[in-house]
């Protein structure tokens, strides 16, 4: 039984928003430190879309995340 995950570049940024607005990683970081959050099993193909879609693992977290709006209170 085959029980990994197809990742999509959109799902990723997703996690990644998620991550950050969670204050589990940081914006800064590098594309790597999201590795501890993804099942073992599941990073070939997190990583493969990666590549496909021209992120380096080295990049930082906020080159996935799109824009942001910023709210002033």
């Amino acid at each position: 039984m085959n029980t990994t995950l197809e990742y999509d570049i959109q799902v990723i940024k997703q996690e990644a928003l998620q991550l950050v607005k969670n204050g589990v990683v940081n914006r800064q970081q590098p594309i790597y430190t999201i590795c501890k959050y993804i099942p073992y099993r599941n990073w070939a193909n997190f990583e493969l879309e990666l590549e496909k879609n021209e992120f380096l693992l080295r990049d930082r977290i906020i080159d996935l995340l799109n824009h942001e709006c910023w709210e002033n209170y």
